[in-house]
C-alpha cells in the first residue's frame, strides 16, 4: 500500500520464515489447494451456474471455473469461493506508525498479515509482488483465525493489521480474525484502498477498530487512468466509516504531475472537513518510482509542504507528511495550544505528551485511540 515501505519478494520470504518458529511455507497444489477454499459470504447465484460477486464495486459476473477481477475468488460449479481464507502470504511485526496510523495506540506493535490479490491495478503499487499475484503463485502459511490471535499475543502485539495487499479481497478471513481478537483484547486495523461495497464494509465495522484508507486522488480520471478503479465508492467508504464510529486515517500518495494540483487538494480538504470533520488525520505521502510508474521523479518536499499547508488552511487539525523522515510534518501538534505533543522520526516515536487522550500541556482532547 502507498503509505508503507516496499516489501520485496526476498524480504517477505526471509522475514516470514523467521517470525514464528517451526512454521514453514507450503506451496499449495491439488488437495492442499482445496484446504484454502471457503464459500464466499458476498455473492448471488445467477442462471447457468454463473455468480455475481457482491464484495466490491466491480460486481463481477463470474462464469463456472473463472475468477473475479481480484484473482482470489473463483466460481466452482456455481458456488463462489474465496481461495485465500487462512492463506497468509507474508506476516511480520510492524510498528503501528508504519501503516501509517499516528492516532491509534502509538508506539505499539501490529502483527501484520497479507494474502495475495487486489481489486485495483495501481501503476505505482508498492507491494505488487503480493498484490498483483494469484494465490497459487506464492508460498503460503496456513493460519486459522485463532492462530493469528495466538501469535499476536505471543509477540505482545496490541493489534492485528491487515496490510501489504488489499484486505478487501480476504474480508471473510478478516472478520473472523477480528471477532476472535475482540475476545482477547487484540485490536484489528485494516490498511485499504477503500474500494468495497457497503454491506461487507458495515459487517467489518462491527469488529474492526481502525481503517486506513488510501484516497489516491480527488478525480475520477486519475482513478480510471492510474489506479484502475473509481473514486466515488472510496468516498462512500469514508462516509460509512465515519457514521459507524470506526477510527479512520487517510493517506494521499502525491505523484508529481498526476495528482499534485493544489486546487484539487483544496477541494478534497474541504470535502473531508464537510463530510468527516476536522479531526480525521490526513497523511500526504512522498512518491518514489516503482512498478509500472518509473518515469516520474520522487515528490518534491516543497509540494508536500504546500499540500499540508493547504489542508490545514481548510481547517483540518492533523495533517502529516510521510516518507520524509525528520520533517516537522511528521509530528502531531495540539490544535489548541499548537505545541508538539508527539514527535516522530520515521516510524519511531521520540516524545509523547498525550495523557489520557489529552494534550499534556493544555488538556485539550486529542482525537484518536490512545
Amino acid at each position: 500500500m502507498s503509505g508503507e515501505e516496499i516489501l520485496t519478494r526476498r524480504r517477505f520470504l526471509t522475514e516470514a520464515s523467521t517470525l514464528v518458529a517451526g512454521m514453514s511455507a507450503i506451496t499449495a497444489s491439488g488437495k492442499q489447494e482445496k484446504l484454502y477454499w471457503k464459500e464466499a459470504r458476498y455473492y448471488s447465484k445467477l442462471s447457468d451456474k454463473k455468480v455475481r460477486c457482491e464484495l466490491c464495486p466491480w460486481q463481477c459476473v463470474v462464469s463456472p471455473e473463472d475468477r473475479g477481477h481480484c484473482d482470489v475468488r473463483a466460481n466452482r460449479d456455481g458456488i463462489y469461493y474465496t481461495l485465500v481464507y487462512g492463506r497468509v502470504a507474508t506476516y511480520h511485526n510492524d510498528p503501528i506508525e508504519k501503516k501509517p496510523f499516528f492516532h491509534f495506540l502509538p508506539q505499539s506493535i501490529a502483527f501484520s498479515i497479507a494474502t495475495a490479490g487486489c481489486n485495483v491495478d495501481c501503476k505505482f503499487c508498492q507491494n505488487w509482488e503480493l498484490a498483483q499475484r494469484k494465490p497459487e503463485e506464492l508460498p503460503s502459511y496456513p493460519f486459522t483465525p485463532q492462530e493469528i490471535i495466538d501469535n499476536a499475543k505471543k509477540w505482545d502485539c496490541r493489534s492485528v493489521a491487515f496490510t501489504y495487499n488489499e484486505p478487501t479481497v480476504f474480508a471473510e478471513y478478516i472478520y473472523d480474525i477480528a471477532a476472535a481478537g475482540k475476545l482477547r483484547d487484540v485490536r484489528s486495523v485494516i490498511i485499504s484502498n477503500g474500494f468495497i461495497n457497503k454491506t461487507p464494509l458495515t459487517d467489518l465495522c462491527q469488529v474492526v477498530d481502525g481503517y486506513k484508507v488510501d484516497l489516491k486522488a480527488f478525480t475520477e480520471k486519475y482513478y480510471q487512468d492510474v489506479v484502475g478503479g473509481r473514486l466515488a465508492p472510496v468516498l462512500d467508504t469514508l462516509v460509512t466509516l465515519k457514521s459507524r464510529g470506526v477510527w479512520t486515517e487517510i493517506v494521499y500518495l502525491m505523484v508529481p504531475t498526476l495528482n499534485d494540483d493544489m486546487e484539487k487538494i483544496g477541494e478534497m480538504s474541504k470535502w473531508i472537513m464537510r463530510e468527516l470533520g476536522p479531526d480525521v488525520p490526513l497523511h500526504f505521502s512522498r512518491f518514489y518510482p516503482n512498478y509500472k510508474l518509473k518515469n516520474l521523479p520522487p515528490t518534491p518536499v516543497a509540494t508536500l509542504e504546500n499540500a499540508r499547508n493547504t489542508a490545514m488552511a481548510c481547517g483540518l487539525h492533523y495533517v502529516y507528511m510521510g516518507n520524509v523522515p525528520g520533517h516537522d510534518g511528521e509530528n502531531t501538534f495540539c490544535p489548541n495550544c499548537k505545541k508538539a505533543i508527539i514527535r516522530r522520526m520515521g516510524y519511531q516515536v521520540l516524545e509523547n505528551h498525550i495523557q489520557s487522550g489529552k494534550c499534556g500541556y493544555c488538556g485539550h482532547s486529542i482525537a484518536g485511540v490512545w
